[in-house]
């Protein structure tokens, strides 16, 4: 962004600026640059610190990143959607950003891995993009969503497994950051690398640690692997589509296509899933509309969406051309924020934050316009069997410390929450093969009920009840059969729980 007087985000810092004494924290001030515009970096609360820029500067405010480069934040829902889908006058090449061409943003610079420009199709535009977009909606467009269910609930019971006879769980660490990864893996078609090193790989390069550089690298070779595997002997998986696409993308561009793919989908689905688990933990009315069939588990994870969006914000857009946005002037070479967060609660467009949104998917958790996340459906597939996979495992699971003292690592990006202790009632491991159900280990329920087998017969499990039934019936005083004495519960009986069989992948 320029820096001449006239602009809104006022000159640059000087070194007198930074030699005076800041405010103590807690003060109003507090974290306060040039000008008085705030410094995102420093935010204690973003979300709070959004509505306060909102108030004060309305759907567009100035603010500063790191080393006190001037930025626009986008607050507003309908300008918001203005800058993502109008590539004419917005484009994520940094390479025309006004503080990189003068030198204010440093090649060491904290926000430099999310906002130099790479050869990949979220930096690219024109003829580029539609080239490298082209072939990744391809590849996406191969997956097959059925099958893709399946493999999430197959996954969903290898990882439960290692921890459901314990009767406590971090759902953080043990589950939302493995079970993404395992799908991800088995939908680019390396599922022989997943393993909890990549798990680990991945949370540390997006943490940005000391040790990151060398975590990408880790990461790279297993997609320079692939990308080799596919050229010799290409399979019908994500990578091999892509490899082969009329595109004729080059090996470092499968690569790095590859890695946005994986690290996107990896941290977007990561924080939604344990988003969703969090609500049903700490929210009973939340659960309750689970539970009663109010609200179905898709709508549950759309709900998240808009109020906890996987990215709080999205390095960047930049101008093209000198414009106008919510009433700002926009000067060409100015850099731009893309907020989902406040965007969604934008109180032109949802008055009352705390309203539910079922059925409504104009959020913009997924970005929009040209770089629309292409994956959106894998993540929430991932999401929402596995949140209801959980559940039918482990359908007593409650939170194991008072909600207050749950922690998040928060940066500008995004807000991840650090660990969900849960505790629930150990229960033996099941096959993979096996639709995930709680049913194997609770005892049969003996009177009869709307949908299930009378009395004097025997008793049918549900193999695939909707949401409205994720809570087990109350215990009966009968023995309780070992995992071997389960049989198989056979094909469903009627049309509605063929379909439910069919949805969940089975």
């Amino acid at each position: 962004m320029t820096s001449e007087p006239h602009s809104p985000t006022g000159p640059s810092p000087t070194v007198t600026d930074d030699a005076l004494p800041g405010p103590p924290p807690g003060c109003p001030a507090h974290g306060t640059g040039p000008g008085g515009l705030n410094r995102l970096h420093e935010a204690e609360d973003l979300k709070e610190l959004y509505e306060r820029l909102r108030a004060e500067h309305g759907p567009v405010a100035p603010a500063l990143l790191h080393d006190d480069v001037p930025v626009w934040v986008v607050l507003g829902h309908t300008e918001s959607q203005q800058m993502v889908r109008t590539p004419g006058q917005y484009c994520r090449d940094s390479r025309i950003w006004t503080p990189l061409k003068e030198g204010l943003v440093k090649p060491d610079h904290p926000l430099m891995p999310h906002i130099a420009w790479q050869p990949m199709c979220s930096h690219a535009e024109g003829d580029e993009h539609k080239r490298l977009r082209g072939a990744i909606d391809a590849a996406v467009s191969t997956v097959d969503f059925r099958g893709l269910r399946r493999h999430i609930n197959r996954s969903t019971q290898r990882i439960v497994n290692r921890f459901c006879e314990l009767g406590e769980a971090d759902l953080v660490a043990q589950y939302s950051e493995h079970l993404p990864m395992a799908v991800m893996c088995h939908v680019l078609g390396m599922p022989d690398e997943y393993d909890d090193r990549l798990v680990e790989a991945a949370r540390d390069m997006l943490k940005g640690t000391e040790t990151a550089i060398a975590s990408n690298a880790y990461i790279m070779e297993a997609l320079g692997r692939l990308t080799a595997r596919c050229r010799a002997e290409p399979a019908n998986d994500f990578a091999s589509h892509l490899v082969n696409h009329p595109a004729e993308l080059t090996d470092e561009e499968v690569r790095e296509q590859l890695r946005v793919v994986l690290i996107g989908a990896y941290e977007a689905t990561a924080n939604l899933l344990a988003n969703v688990l969090r609500q049903v933990l700490i929210d009973p009315r939340f659960r309750a509309q689970l539970n009663g069939g109010q609200m179905t588990v898709p709508e549950a994870v759309e709900q998240l969406l808009w109020d906890e969006p996987p990215f709080s914000t999205i390095f960047a857009y930049f101008a093209k051309q000198e414009t106008e946005l919510g009433g700002r002037r926009i000067r060409k070479g100015d850099g731009l924020l893309f907020a989902p967060l406040p965007a969604n609660v934008d109180p032109r467009i949802r008055p009352d934050p705390t309203a539910d949104m079922q059925g409504n998917r104009s959020h913009l958790a997924f970005g929009g316009g040209p770089h629309e996340c292409p994956g959106q459906d894998i993540g929430r597939a991932i999401a929402e069997v596995g949140v209801d996979a959980l559940l039918m495992r482990l359908p007593d699971v409650e939170l194991d410390i008072p909600e207050d003292e749950l922690r998040y690592t928060e940066s500008i990006a995004s807000r991840h929450l650090v660990a969900l202790p849960v505790r629930f009632t150990p229960r033996p491991p099941q096959d993979v093969m096996q639709r995930p159900s709680h049913h194997n280990d609770t005892p049969p329920q003996q009177d009869w009920h709307i949908g299930a087998g009378r009395p004097e017969t025997a008793p049918e499990p549900a193999s695939a009840q909707p949401a409205a039934h994720l809570v087990p019936p109350p215990p009966q005083p009968v023995p309780v059969p070992p995992p071997s004495a389960v049989t198989d519960p056979g094909p469903p009986r009627n049309a509605w729980q063929r379909l439910l069989r069919w949805w969940r992948g089975y």
